[in-house]
């Protein structure tokens, strides 16, 4: 009988981690957790510990893991608990883990990313700003590493399953990739009106249940923009081979179009454990607890063009991917500190792409050759962004 796969989740509260829980418990003669971790959120982990019992749980400070750790004790779980950073890497990397879902938003995702791909795991990546951020440098670890490196993007993941499984063959076949989008949920919304959108209206996707970085990326597609980079990392694309269409049903995830104009396509309902399952499973396939689609009752599908007034921040991608080693890292830092600053109240929703266009423009990256480069890029941008958000809220704001 075959070694059930150990995997070790980092971000097992968030939606992608609850998700691919749910997929790994419908199979437990394949899988079994090793690892789990959250930032904060001690309870969720408590909770999951008890379901998986997993070997390590990691929260992020170590006054979360005292809390989490007495609750274990209490209820007499064979869990050890960590905590920090370096717990974080310490689990990707470690021996006894098979696979490693990447499932932590941010900048913050990329070391333990480094870590699992240096350890030649198979590195199942639903956290974009590893390629974003770290671009050749995580190219290279994940080369050296000999990892197995799977999409776990409901786009990235379409795409990849159109391709032929043999990647030597991408380069000769594909002509350029389409990434869908579902243009959230002000693709229709009067341009005037955008100023006044709240955090709640800006965290209510159409078709996902997300956290809430991500929704107001998805908002501003600047969700879209990381993916374009991701894209480009992942498949070995120039920047002029990548495209993004609206596509409100979100039915089709991405096509790929091939050097005789042929297109493949890949659709299924908008649930993320069928590229969870698919990552988990490849180059098999396992139930993944989706609903089916039924042709029979589908509503039409529509697509259209992004509109650069409406999305500017898509548009800066393509810029980011022909200008100098590192500005895709400065466009990612810049981007999270503007959200949060939204989030907060702090900025309006339509100033988020001029504290992005204003760190790009004062920080220069020299070209980054090390996480360590990486990181103290990413804390330049950073900086930067934070100042020009300072700027922004000590102005008026609309009444």
């Amino acid at each position: 009988m075959t070694r059930r796969q150990r995997i070790a989740i980092l971000g097992s509260t968030g939606s992608i981690g609850v998700n691919t829980l749910d997929v790994v418990a419908r199979h437990p003669d394949r899988f079994e957790v090793f690892a789990l971790s959250a930032h904060t959120r001690v309870q969720a982990l408590l909770a999951q510990c008890e379901r998986h019992r997993p070997r390590v749980a990691v929260m992020g400070s170590a006054a979360h893991a005292a809390e989490l750790a007495a609750a274990i004790r209490q209820k007499g779980l064979p869990t050890e608990v960590l905590h920090g950073p370096a717990a974080l890497e310490a689990i990707a990397g470690d021996a006894a883990a098979d696979m490693v879902m990447a499932a932590i938003v941010g900048a913050a995702g990329l070391a333990p990313c480094m870590a699992a791909a240096r350890a030649g795991k198979r590195l199942l990546l639903a956290n974009k700003e590893a390629l974003v951020v770290g671009g050749a440098v995580f190219m290279r670890a994940v080369r050296d590493g000999g990892a197995t490196l799977l999409p776990i993007d409901s786009e990235h993941s379409a795409i990849f399953q159109c391709l032929p499984e043999d990647a030597s063959q991408w380069a000769g076949r594909v002509d350029r990739v389409m990434l869908t989008s579902s243009g959230g949920p002000f693709r229709q919304t009067p341009l005037a009106d955008l100023p006044r959108v709240t955090a709640q209206q800006a965290c209510a996707h159409p078709n996902f249940v997300m956290g809430r970085k991500i929704s107001v990326d998805s908002a501003t597609m600047m969700n879209k923009a990381l993916e374009v980079i991701e894209a480009r990392w992942l498949f070995n694309l120039r920047p002029e081979q990548i495209e993004v269409v609206i596509h409100p049903q979100q039915i089709i995830h991405s096509m790929v179009q091939f050097r005789d104009t042929s297109v493949l396509a890949q659709l299924g309902a908008p649930d993320m454990r069928v590229p969870i399952a698919y990552g988990l499973a490849w180059p098999e396939r396992v139930e993944s607890g989706a609903s089916a689609l039924d042709f029979a009752k589908l509503a039409g599908l529509t697509f259209e063009a992004p509109s650069r007034a409406r999305f500017p921040g898509l548009f800066l991608s393509w810029d980011a991917l022909r200008a100098p080693d590192g500005t895709c890292a400065v466009l990612n830092a810049a981007n999270e500190v503007a959200v949060a600053a939204f989030l907060e109240q702090r900025i309006r929703f339509d100033q988020i792409h001029g504290v992005i266009h204003a760190t790009l423009e004062s920080v220069l990256p020299s070209a980054p050759a090390s996480l360590a480069d990486l990181m103290a890029l990413d804390e330049r941008a950073r900086g930067a962004a934070t100042v020009r958000v300072g700027q922004l809220t000590r102005q008026k704001q609309p009444q």
